[in-house]
This record gives structure tokens, C-alpha cells and sequence, in this order.
């Protein structure tokens, strides 16, 4: 959840967890995967958890400390909106590993006998082991925190480690702070990262099943159809003059017949996926039907014998006769078809492939892996050899390749932007431990920020912060070892990775709003480089209260030094220069309070205004327009991003431009089919905004030839967009040749228009 928002406190009210609760229930009770019905139960209790918490005070939500007895550093166990279960994510029985480390080590299996014996010196001996060989992985940050304690210790910092031990201490018998030894060093994300393990993608696999619609046609092919087959054969072997017969013709035919039907029962028995055979108004069971009442001695009525000769003659018909040659063309592809194997086959195949790679990390070639199959893997799993590896299971194997960022997004691995965000972590966790010059401290710091983003964020009330992860208690021990020189290579480093990565995210998703958990990445790097300019979460509608932090403030002045005079202003009627008085003035009255302002009420002020919602009473429409003016203000990271960390996307602002109309068209195409066109809508506007962002970086002739082309690109999508955007082509044009629009965001009576995604009304686009 945003933590720049004051709540409303209603947002605390329980019956969002009760609603969640009672979908696991559901969910728990009657879905058909016994997997998903596992994790639902989980779910119940951990809901059940919140609930009860919350009834006996052991749980308040909306405080950076939710649970009673735990500081903030303590990792939380959080659910889907922010609600803490009450249970640490380190806390919970032993794992494996604290179970494997008490028996070698000689000590009870507890975790206070873990944590004491680690500061004698066989237990210091062992982390040292561990820091040299970098051969252990961090699960949750608390798993850092000893792995930290023998830092300090061997490099002769006693006080610190000492500091350290008395409030780590406290928690020794509920938190899991012993680090997980492991086969390998840990990554090095300076340059590779990967979107999933080996592990990951053969668990992936595993749980592939065969696909019911696939494998019913395989039976229907391989075995009814040819069953069929032999049934209208039989059946046209008692024809005279172009007609089947009533009665069975001689006692061979009469044996025949009763050894097809006895094949039948046997096929139904072990074949069945397929059941069109089982229906009395289908060809074949119509041909069976008839044939079971001939054995049984019943003489077939009129309307039967009618139905009988109908379906033979329309499978002769569709089909050809049996054993003709179109006949038989056709059994021959099918058959071949049948016999292509499944993906559900293929997916095992490549299990066996992965099987042999390290388990815990990407894979950095993975085109040896996605080849047809060879002919002594047709030997051992009875696949035919040459066979094509599909594209479904190539993707799953390909969401394990390890390589630069770049490549991955080039590559359609990192497809959205909030996939993108997943993935940064990685790089930013090594760029941050670059402040600190020990090499085994850094590998420590880089663990340690990596379990750090895995931390899922807390529903926050009157703007309270996440935690960050310079306040964990082992970071803080150690933050003397970072480098503190401004210029210093750390710090052009952050610069250097925030620049690649903004320009990266920009230049791929030119239409797409940066995500939240991408910006908090942004925001960590930023303090590291002392940008000066802070980045902004997208806040939520339904639990903002009309207040926002002073760094909007500073990010719309930020805006304002990149953007003054520019189409952008002009567009969205932004007066930055009294932005910048705002920014001044509201400076002034913290240096005269002597501390920072909490809130900035001018900022807040203007957004509602601009919104027209200063009299309007509390809605989650009137504030997504509220919040929708203060991503306008600070063009959402784009200025800073363009202004203050200098990124320069390829191949140029202009093309950017074209891509982001792009994705407007394209969002505008659905928005009279969308369940949602609301949504459709706001994500249009977003796109729009960033198009106008991109245009308002370009040359006079770039932006000349872009307005020039909007209608040949219009075109190339259906012609309700074409209607839909009309409004908001007409209001940027005018814009562009100087004119403006009037107080409601309409000009030329209304046949121009702002366009905007949030409105308390019906949308103009609808």
C-alpha cells in the first residue's frame, strides 16, 4: 500500500479481512485442484489470525508496528492489503537448516541455543566460514543479522557488535536469525538477472497437467473414429441398393457384430475422455444403438431404422466410404495428428533437460535446452525423435534465462513493467552494497536487500513511512562502512545504475505508468547518488484522505525546472512558477517551525482545485481525480527521471512519443468491450500523459511530424477510435498552435477536449 497517503479509517475496518477470509473459505471448500485448496486453508487460518489480532488488540493496522511486542524492523507476515497476520515471517518452527545446524553444533534445537552458541568462537568460526565462502542464502533480512555480528567482531568492532547483540537478543527465541548455508556463492546481479530459478520453471513444469481438450480430441482420433470406422463398414455390408437392412444377414455377420459390441464396452471401459459416443443422437451412437437391439433380437422400428440409414449416409457423405482413398487420406493425417505427442509429454522431457543444471540460479544459455528432441532421448522416453519443443514450454524455460536486464525485456521476457519491477531488485541490491568496500560485508549487504524487497508493504495510516532498510539494526551496525565521499564511486555507481535502468523502463514501457515497487527502487538509488529529487508512489483512490507528503511537492518542482514553457504546461494549464513560489514559501515555514513538515497542505490544496473537488464529500472517484492532478504536477517521475538523473532513451523522445499514441489506440479500442472501460480509460489518460510528456521533449520538427501523422496512425486501428479520441486530438492540436482550453478542459464548445482518465461523472469517451 502507498506511504504517502493519510488512510481513511475506514480502512482499518475489518470487513475487508472477513471478506478475504470468506473467499479462501470458498475457495478452500470447493475448488477441484487440491493444491489450490491447500493454500486456500492457509489462507483461512492467517485471515483468521488478522481477525483476532485485531478483536484483542494484539494487532493495529495502519502502524508501521503492527504487532504488539515486535519493533519495525521485525518482518511481519503480511497478506493481500497490507493487513499483518500477527506472526513474524522469520518466527514459526525451525527450518531444516536450524534443525541440521543444532545437531552439528551439539546444542538443543532451539533458536536462543543457535543464536548463543554463534557467539562463541566455534560458532563465530562457522560464520566466518560462511562470510569467506559466500555459500549461504537470506531468506528473510533477519537471517543477516549474526552473518553481520561476525563481521564486526573479526574486523574488531566489539562495541557495534556488542550494540547489536543486546537488541537482537530480546527476540533470540522467536526470530530466525542464523543464515542458510548453501552449495554455492550467492548471485552476482551486477550485470545478469533472471526472472525465475531452474527450480522455479521445473516447478512450473511439474504442475502442468494435459490439457482435457487436447487429449479428448487425441481419443477421438486415435480410437473412436476408427472404431466408427468399423462400425459403418459392418453395418454397410448388409446394404442393398444403396440402404442398410433391418435384420442381420447371416449368423457370421451376427458374430461379428456381437464381437464389435463386446470391443465397444472394452474401449468405453478404458477410454474416457471422449463421451460423444455415449449419445444416442450422435452418428455413432446412433450405429451402435441399432446394432445392440439387432443382437439382442429386437427388430428395429421404423423411426430407428430411418435414424439407422440417415447417419450412414451422411458419414459416407462427409467421410467417403471406408478403405476409399480420400478415406483413408484422411484417417492418415488424422493419425498422424493423434500421434503427435502432448505438451503434457514434452513437459516431462524437459524436466529430465533441467534436471541436470543448478537448481538455485538463472541459466545463461538456454538454446542447447529448447532443441527437438534427439534420438536417444526418443530411445528413453518413446518420444519420436526431431520433435519441436512448442513455444509454450520454450517460454516457461526462457523465464529462466539469466542475462542483462536489456536483453531479457528485448527478448519478451520482461513483458510489462511490473515484471520489470520484479527484477530490479537484483541489480539494485548489488548496486547499493558497492558502498561498502569489504568485499564480504558487501555480499552480506547484497543478501540482506534482496530478502528486504521480498518484504511485502504494510497498510499505512497518517502518512507513516515503510520501513527502510537502513533502519534493520545490522545495517545501522555497519553504516560507518559505507562510503561517504559524495562523487565516490558508489555514488556514480547508483547514479550510473538508476540512469540504465530509468532509461531501460522508459524506453521499453513508454505508455505504462512506472510501477510502485519499480519507483521504490528508483527512490533507494536516488537517496544513495543524493539526487536531491525524490521519486512518488502512485497513490490509492479508495483509502486516500486528501493529503500528500512535501516530496510532491518537491517532485512537481523538479517538474517545473525541466517542463516551464513547454507544451506540457500549456496542455494541462500548469503554472509552474507559482509552483515554485508554493515549494519556496512552504520551505520557508518548516525553517521557522525548525523541523519538517509532515504534510504539504498547499500541494494538496492545488491538486483539489485543479480537480474541482474542494467542496465535493469523500469519494473514491473524487480522489483518483485528486491524484490524478498530482501525477500532472510531477509528470510521475518522467521529469525527474529526464531533468535530474539525465536519461536519454533510444532511439529518441519522438519515438517514445509514437508508441505511447500507440498504446492510447490501442486501450481506446477496447473500451466498449472492457468489463471495466472505467479503468480502460484511466490507463488511456496515463498513456496520453506520457505521450505529452515525450512530445514536449522533442524538437519544433519532431512535434511537426508527429501531429502531422496522428491520423494515419488513428487509422490503422478501428474507426471507433478514431471517434472516441476525436475530442482529445482536436484539444491537442489546439494546444500545439497556441491556443488554450477554458476552466472545464474544453474549447471550440466542447468539440475539443483535455483528455483526462477520472471523472465523477459519465466520461466523455463513454
Amino acid at each position: 500500500m502507498n506511504d504517502n497517503a493519510e488512510q481513511q479509517p475506514l480502512a482499518a475496518n475489518p470487513s475487508y479481512a472477513e471478506g478475504r477470509l470468506a473467499a479462501a473459505f470458498v475457495t478452500a471448500l470447493t475448488h477441484q485442484d487440491a493444491d489450490t485448496r491447500h493454500r486456500a486453508e492457509l489462507r483461512v487460518r492467517r485471515w483468521r489470525e488478522v481477525l483476532a489480532g485485531m478483536a484483542y488488540g494484539r494487532i493495529t493496522v495502519g502502524s508501521r508496528t503492527p504487532v504488539a511486542g515486535f519493533p519495525s524492523w521485525v518482518t511481519p507476515q503480511v497478506l493481500r492489503g497490507g493487513f499483518a497476520t500477527g506472526s513474524a515471517s522469520a518466527g514459526g518452527p525451525l527450518q531444516a537448516h536450524e534443525t541440521d545446524a543444532a545437531r552439528d553444533f551439539g546444542v538443543p534445537a532451539e533458536r536462543r541455543a543457535l543464536f548463543a552458541h554463534c557467539l562463541t568462537e566455534p560458532g563465530l568460526a562457522w560464520l566466518w566460514g560462511l562470510l569467506d565462502s559466500g555459500a549461504y542464502e537470506v531468506g528473510v533480512p533477519e537471517e543477516a543479522a549474526l552473518l553481520t555480528v561476525a563481521w564486526l567482531v573479526r574486523h574488531g568492532e566489539h562495541g557495534a557488535a556488542l550494540d547489536l547483540v543486546r537488541e537482537l537478543e530480546p527476540f533470540a527465541d522467536r526470530l530466525r536469525f542464523l543464515p542458510r548455508p548453501a552449495g554455492r556463492p550467492g548471485p552476482d546481479a551486477d550485470a545478469f538477472v533472471h526472472r525465475r530459478t531452474v527450480a522455479q520453471s521445473v516447478d512450473t513444469l511439474v504442475r502442468r497437467r494435459p490439457a482435457p481438450a487436447v487429449e479428448t480430441q487425441r481419443e477421438a482420433l486415435a480410437v473412436w473414429q476408427p472404431f466408427g470406422d468399423e462400425l459403418l463398414a459392418h453395418w454397410l455390408s448388409t446394404a442393398r441398393d444403396g440402404e442398410v437392412l433391418a435384420l442381420a444377414p447371416d449368423a457370421g455377420w451376427r458374430a461379428r457384430s456381437e464381437a464389435l459390441l463386446d470391443r465397444y464396452r472394452e474401449l468405453a471401459e478404458r477410454h474416457t475422455l471422449c463421451t460423444k459416443h455415449r449419445k444416442p443422437k450422435e452418428n455413432l451412437g446412433i450405429l451402435r444403438g441399432a446394432l445392440e437391439e439387432v443382437v439382442a433380437g429386437r427388430p428395429l422400428t421404423p423411426r430407428r431404422l430411418g435414424l439407422l440409414r440417415h447417419a450412414v449416409r451422411s458419414m459416407v457423405r462427409r467421410r467417403g466410404l471406408p478403405g476409399s482413398d480420400a478415406h483413408q487420406e484422411l484417417r492418415r493425417r488424422q493419425a498422424d495428428q493423434a500421434a503427435l505427442p502432448s505438451h503434457h509429454a514434452l513437459a516431462q522431457l524437459m524436466i529430465r533437460r533441467l534436471a541436470v543444471l543448478p537448481q538455485d540460479t538463472g541459466i545463461t544459455d538456454v538454446a542447447p535446452l529448447l532443441g527437438p528432441v534427439t534420438a536417444q532421448e526418443g530411445e528413453d522416453t518413446g518420444l519420436p525423435a526431431g520433435t519441436v519443443v512448442p513455444a509454450a514450454i520454450g517460454r516457461t524455460v526462457e523465464a529462466s534465462l539469466s542475462a542483462p536486464l536489456a536483453t531479457l525485456v528485448e527478448r519478451g521476457v520482461v513483458p510489462s513493467a511490473e515484471v520489470m519491477a520484479e527484477l530490479v531488485p537484483q541489480l539494485v541490491a548489488a548496486a547499493t552494497a558497492h558502498a561498502y568496500e569489504d568485499e564480504t560485508l558487501r555480499a552480506v549487504m547484497a543478501a540482506n536487500y534482496r530478502a528486504f524487497r521480498r518484504r511485502r508493504s504494510l497498510l499505512l495510516l497518517n502518512l507513516e513511512q515503510q520501513v527502510r532498510v537502513e533502519e534493520l539494526p545490522w545495517v545501522r551496525a555497519v553504516s560507518g562502512r559505507r562510503s561517504a565521499v559524495p562523487g565516490a564511486s558508489d555514488d556514480a555507481g547508483a547514479l550510473s545504475v538508476l540512469r540504465q535502468l530509468g532509461e531501460l523502463a522508459v524506453q521499453a514501457f513508454p505508455g505504462t505508468l512506472l510501477p510502485n515497487p519499480l519507483v521504490r527502487e528508483f527512490g533507494v538509488l536516488g537517496r544513495q547518488c543524493d539526487l536531491g529529487v525524490p521519486f512518488v508512489e502512485e497513490l490509492a483512490a479508495d483509502i486516500f484522505m486528501g493529503t500528500f507528503s512535501p516530496k510532491f511537492l518537491k517532485a512537481a518542482r523538479a517538474a517545473g525546472d525541466l517542463l516551464a514553457g513547454s507544451l506540457y504546461e500549456r496542455y494541462y494549464g500548469i503554472d509552474y512558477a507559482a509552483i515554485r513560489n508554493l515549494a519556496i514559501a512552504e520551505a520557508g515555514e518548516a525553517l521557522t517551525r525548525g523541523h519538517a513538515a509532515r504534510s504539504s497542505p498547499g500541494f494538496a490544496r492545488l491538486c483539489a482545485e485543479r480537480a474541482g473537488s474542494v467542496t465535493q464529500r469523500w469519494s473514491t472517484a473524487a480522489n483518483g481525480k485528486v491524484i490524478e492532478q498530482a501525477q500532472i504536477l510531477t509528470t510521475h517521475n518522467l521529469a525527474t527521471l529526464a531533468g535530474r538523473v539525465g536519461i536519454a532513451p533510444q532511439p529518441g523522445w519522438a519515438d517514445l512519443a509514437h508508441r505511447s499514441f500507440v498504446t492510447v489506440c490501442r486501450l481506446v479500442t477496447r473500451v466498449g468491450s472492457d468489463r471495466w472501460p472505467l479503468r480502460t480509460i484511466k490507463d488511456a489518460a496515463y498513456a496520453w500523459r506520457q505521450m505529452i510528456f515525450h512530445l514536449s521533449l522533442c524538437t519544433e520538427a519532431e512535434r511537426r511530424r508527429f501531429l502531422a501523422g496522428m491520423a494515419a496512425e488513428t487509422a490503422r486501428h478501428p474507426a471507433v477510435v478514431a471517434t472516441r479520441l476525436g475530442p482529445a486530438l482536436a484539444g491537442l492540436v489546439l494546444v500545439a498552435e497556441g491556443g488554450a482550453f477554458g476552466p472545464d478542459g474544453t474549447a471550440d464548445g466542447g468539440r475539443a477536449r483535455r483528455l483526462v482518465g477520472w471523472t465523477t461523472e459519465r466520461h466523455w469517451m463513454r
